[in-house]
C-alpha cells in the first residue's frame, strides 16, 4: 500500500502545480528514456484481502518511474518541485514517447476488469449491497468536499460561533492537557463550571456574531442570485422569497378585484350625472314654452 499512498500524495500535489508550468519554455528533454520495459512500475491490481485497485493512467506511471531519477539527480529538490519538473517533461514528450506508458495503462485496465469480475463473483448479495452502499457514501463525501471548496472560492461567509466556541478559541493555548482531545475536554469542564455572569460575556459576543453572519449571508446570497447561482442559496431563503412572491401576487389579485368591483358603480354614477342635466334641460324648455 505504500506506493499507492505515495501516488495519492503525488497526485494531489501535482494538481496544485499545473498552473506554474507555463511560465518558461525549456529545451526539449531528449535524455528521458520512454520505455515501459525499463524500470517498470510494479502495481498489483488484485489483492486477496480486498477488491482490485484501479490501475494508473499513463501519466502517473511516468511520474512514478521518473520520480526516483529526478530526486537522485537533485537530492535537495522538494517533492512539489520534482513533480513539476516531471510534469513539464511529460508535456514536452511526443505521442510516440508517451505511447508505451499509455499502452501499459490500457493493458492494466483490461486485467483490472477481469479481476473485478472475479472478485464480485465471489461476493454474496449482502456483500455486494454493502459494497454499493460504501461506494455511494464515498461519492457523497467527495461531492460534499467539492461543494465546500467551491463555496470557499465563492467567498461564502463563515457560520456564527457559539458561546463555547468563542471561549474555547480564547483559552485553548493555556488549556490543560497534552493532546487536542484532552484540551477540549478540560475546556468543556471549565465552561460548565463558569458562573452565569461569566458566560454572559461570551453569550453577548455570540449574539453579535449572529448579526454579523445574518448580514453577510444575505448580501452573499443576493450576489449569488445576481450571478445566476440560485442553487447555492439556502432553502429557507428560497422558501421566504416564494412566500413573499405569493403574498405580492395575492395582494395584486385582490387590488384588481376591488378595481373591477368599483368600476360598475362609477359607471352608474356617470350615467346618473348625465341623466340629471337632461331633466333640468327639460324643465328649462317647458318654462320657455309657457312664456312664449
Amino acid at each position: 500500500m505504500a506506493p499507492y499512498n505515495l501516488l495519492t500524495a503525488t497526485a494531489s500535489l501535482m494538481a496544485r502545480s499545473f498552473s506554474a508550468f507555463y511560465t518558461n519554455t525549456p529545451a526539449r528533454c531528449a535524455s528521458i528514456v520512454c520505455s515501459a520495459n525499463i524500470n517498470p512500475v510494479k502495481y498489483l491490481t488484485w489483492q486477496a484481502s480486498g477488491p482490485p485497485k484501479r490501475p494508473l493512467n499513463g501519466y502517473m506511471r511516468y511520474v512514478l518511474q521518473q520520480k526516483p531519477v529526478v530526486i537522485s539527480q537533485n537530492p535537495e529538490i522538494k517533492l512539489v518541485d520534482a513533480v513539476r519538473k516531471i510534469a513539464q517533461q511529460w508535456r514536452m514528450m511526443s505521442p510516440e514517447q508517451k505511447q508505451p506508458f499509455q499502452q501499459a495503462s490500457v493493458q492494466a485496465m483490461k486485467q483490472f476488469k477481469v479481476d473485478l469480475q472475479k472478485y464480485q463473483a465471489q461476493l454474496s448479495p449482502a456483500q455486494l449491497q454493502q459494497q454499493a452502499l460504501e461506494k455511494r457514501q464515498r461519492m457523497a463525501k467527495r461531492k460534499a468536499i467539492r461543494k465546500k471548496r467551491e463555496l470557499n472560492v465563492l467567498g461564502k461567509p463563515k457560520r456564527c460561533r457559539t458561546p463555547f466556541n468563542i471561549y474555547m478559541s480564547e483559552h485553548f493555548q493555556e488549556a490543560r492537557g497534552t493532546t487536542t482531545q484532552a484540551k477540549l475536554k478540560s475546556l468543556l469542564d471549565d465552561w460548565r463550571n463558569l458562573f452565569s455572569h461569566q458566560k454572559q460575556v461570551y453569550i453577548q459576543l455570540a449574539e453579535d456574531d449572529k448579526i454579523r453572519y445574518k448580514n453577510e449571508i444575505k448580501s452573499w446570497e443576493d450576489h449569488m442570485v445576481d450571478i445566476g447561482r440560485e442553487d447555492l442559496v439556502r432553502e429557507q431563503t428560497q422558501s421566504k422569497k416564494k412566500k413573499t412572491a405569493a403574498v405580492r401576487k395575492a395582494t395584486k389579485k385582490t387590488a384588481a378585484k376591488s378595481v373591477k368591483k368599483a368600476s360598475p358603480t362609477q359607471k352608474k354614477s356617470k350615467t346618473s350625472s348625465k341623466a340629471k342635466p337632461s331633466a333640468s334641460a327639460k324643465t328649462v324648455q317647458k318654462g320657455s314654452a309657457k312664456k312664449a
